[in-house]
């Protein structure tokens, strides 16, 4: 593989329907699509990516059935809380992105301990991006730079970047998106504006390691110039 995106971002789409293609009900497609987290976390590491970050919860989720939202906030506290230990010992970094004072206070807790136990880690940069939304942030970077009084005049897009939610992160290499939808659905909306997209049929929770190496295998093919020759 001639070139490795340093940064890939997964819009992780499917779960509903991979669960009533099944005739079970839809929290069983949230809970399988767990493993499909597992395994592209374990093909991020082993071709080289810097950088994987998921769409795990946007703003407009919220519009899904209470029951549906709580029992997702409920999987993503009990996960969280068996696999960071695992997470560490992989020397993941995990960071998480979003308005996360908005969570409920047990998982922000969890997400708070996550961060800590991992902040030190040096391998794969592992992001979740829950009650996320990419307008949403760039809104509260403009807050945020109002608040600060920070001089307009020598503001930039490097400086800007300095307001997001999770500044560390560089720029989307590769997007990728299960389920057969073709658009960014608000999601890191600064950060993929050079970015290449991958769309794939394929359910998130049958999302394999052979899939993601399709994506990758293609992003080696693209030619980016960013805006040159």
């Amino acid at each position: 593989m001639k070139k490795i995106p340093e940064h890939v971002a997964i819009i992780m789409d499917g779960n509903g329907r991979w669960a009533e293609a099944k005739g079970l009900p839809r929290v069983s497609g949230h809970k399988e699509g767990l493993s499909a987290v597992r395994r592209v976390v374990k093909a991020a590491k082993v071709y080289g990516v810097r950088y994987l970050t998921l769409y795990s919860f946007s703003t407009e989720n919220w519009k899904r059935p209470p029951d549906e939202v709580k029992f997702l906030f409920m999987l993503m506290e009990s996960t969280l809380t068996k696999e960071m230990e695992d997470l560490h010992s992989r020397n993941i970094r995990v960071r998480f992105a979003g308005k996360l004072d908005k969570l409920p206070e047990k998982l922000q807790q969890i997400i708070a301990d996550t961060e800590k136990l991992t902040e030190e880690n040096s391998g794969l940069n592992l992001t979740f991006a829950v009650n996320y939304g990419g307008r949403q942030e760039i809104i509260d970077a403009i807050k945020k730079i109002i608040k600060a009084r920070y001089p307009i005049k020598h503001l930039d897009q490097d400086n800007f970047r300095q307001f997001l939610y999770c500044p560390q992160l560089p720029d989307v290499d590769l997007v990728i998106r299960t389920a057969g939808e073709q658009r960014l659905s608000n999601f890191l909306v600064w950060q993929s504006i050079y970015a290449e997209f991958y769309f794939t049929r394929t359910l998130w929770p049958d999302f394999s390691e052979k899939d993601f190496k399709m994506a990758m295998d293609e992003f080696s093919r693209r030619k980016r110039r960013f805006g040159g020759l």
